[in-house]
C-alpha cells in the first residue's frame, strides 16, 4: 500500500459511470458549506473549498435548493462554476425548499426533529428546475434529484415531470435520492435512472436489495455522507455550538464516545496503511462497486485534497476482509437520519 505522500502526485481522478454519465470516482458535497449545517461559515471560504475541489479535479458537485437558507448553496455553487461551467457535472435535488403557497408534506427522519418538509408534487417540478437554475446560474442541470420520495404523492408522478425536463433538455440525467429498492425499479421504468443517492458510509450499511436493484437495472451510487457526517475523520470528539449534528442521537456525547471507541481498530488499519481514517473510509467504498462515487466534503482545501487522494487507494482482498471483520463488531450507538 503506497504512502499517503506517495499518493499526492498531481494526475487526474479515475473516471467512473453513472448510469452512462461519467464522473470523477470522487465527487464533492456542498452542503457543508452553508452556514447552519457545521457551524457557522462565510461564503468567502465556501469559494475558497468549491475552487479547491474544483482544481483537484472533483467536477462532480452536488448541492440542493434545500441546502442553506433560501437557495444559498446553489447560489455558492453558481458562482464558483462561472467560466468553468463545462467542465463541471452539476447535481442539484428538488422538493425541499418550497415557495410560499406550496403546502409542505412531512417526511419523517430518525433526527430529533422528528420530519422533513418536503413537496415532490408534479405541478410543481417546472418551477423547482427554474429556480435553481437562477440559483445555478447555468442552463442545464446535468443530474436532478427528488431529494425525498413524498409521502403524499405517487413517486412515479414525481419521476415524470422529471423525464418531461429531459425530453425539453433543461435536465440531462434523472437521478433518486433516498429511496427504496422498489421506488427505483418503478421510477426506472418510467425513464432510465442514472444513479441513486443515499446514505452509506463505514457506519452505516447501503440497503442490499437497494444495491442489488441498482446493479441489475445498470444505476450509479452516490452515498451520501461517505464519512459518516465527519466521524469517520477520526478527529470528532465534541460538536460547537449551531452544529447541526446535536439532532443525531450518534453524535450524543455519551454515544459519540461509546462510537468512538468502537472504531478504534478501522483507524489502527489506516494508521498500519499509512493513510487517514477518511482515506480509508473512502477507499473502502470504492472498494465497493466500481459505479460507486461518494461525495465527500469539506471547508478546508487540505481536507480536500487529503479525501481525494483515496480515488488512488486500493484495497487489496486482504485488508477488504480485516475491514469487513472489523466493521462487523463496530456496533454503532444511536440512529441515523433515515
Amino acid at each position: 500500500m503506497p504512502a499517503t505522500s506517495a499518493l499526492s502526485e498531481a494526475r487526474p481522478l479515475p473516471v467512473r459511470s453513472l448510469g452512462g454519465l461519467d464522473v470523477p470516482a470522487l465527487g464533492f458535497g456542498a452542503m457543508v458549506l452553508s452556514p447552519g449545517v457545521y457551524g457557522e461559515v462565510d461564503d468567502a471560504r465556501g469559494e475558497r473549498a468549491l475552487r479547491a475541489a474544483l482544481d483537484a479535479g472533483a467536477t462532480f458537485i452536488d448541492t440542493s435548493d434545500g441546502y442553506g437558507v433560501d437557495g444559498h448553496n446553489e447560489r455558492l455553487v453558481g458562482r464558483a462554476l462561472r467560466g468553468r461551467r463545462d467542465e463541471v457535472v452539476v447535481a442539484t435535488k428538488f422538493g425541499f425548499r418550497l415557495p410560499e403557497g406550496v403546502e409542505p408534506h412531512p417526511f419523517p427522519v430518525g433526527y430529533a426533529f422528528g420530519e422533513l418538509a418536503v413537496n415532490a408534487d408534479p405541478a410543481h417540478v417546472r418551477g423547482y428546475a427554474e429556480a435553481s437554475l437562477r440559483e445555478l446560474g447555468t442552463d442545464r442541470i446535468d443530474l436532478y434529484y427528488p431529494h425525498y420520495p413524498d409521502p403524499r404523492v405517487p413517486f412515479t408522478d414525481t419521476v415524470g415531470a422529471v423525464a418531461e425536463l429531459i425530453k425539453a433538455g433543461t435536465v440531462r440525467h434523472l437521478g433518486l435520492s433516498n429511496v427504496t429498492a422498489a421506488q427505483l425499479r418503478a421510477a426506472h421504468a418510467v425513464h432510465p435512472v442514472a444513479a441513486v443517492q443515499v446514505e452509506w458510509s463505514m457506519w452505516r450499511p447501503v440497503e442490499p436489495g437497494l444495491l442489488a436493484a441498482a446493479r441489475e437495472l445498470g444505476v450509479g451510487i452516490v452515498p451520501w455522507s461517505p464519512l459518516g457526517n465527519g466521524f469517520l475523520t477520526g478527529t470528532v470528539n465534541a460538536l460547537e455550538d449551531g452544529d447541526f449534528r446535536h439532532n443525531a442521537p450518534r453524535f450524543d456525547a455519551a454515544n459519540l464516545k461509546s462510537n468512538n471507541d468502537r472504531y478504534a481498530p478501522i483507524r489502527a488499519i489506516a494508521a498500519e496503511l499509512d493513510i487517514t481514517p477518511a482515506q480509508l473510509a473512502l477507499a473502502w467504498l470504492l472498494h465497493q462497486d466500481e459505479h460507486t462515487v461518494p461525495i465527500p466534503g469539506s471547508r478546508t482545501p487540505a481536507h480536500i485534497e487529503e479525501n481525494l487522494l483515496a480515488a488512488r487507494v486500493k484495497l487489496d482482498e486482504e485488508v477488504a476482509t480485516r475491514l469487513d471483520a472489523a466493521l462487523s463488531e463496530a456496533k454503532v450507538e444511536g440512529g441515523t437520519l433515515l
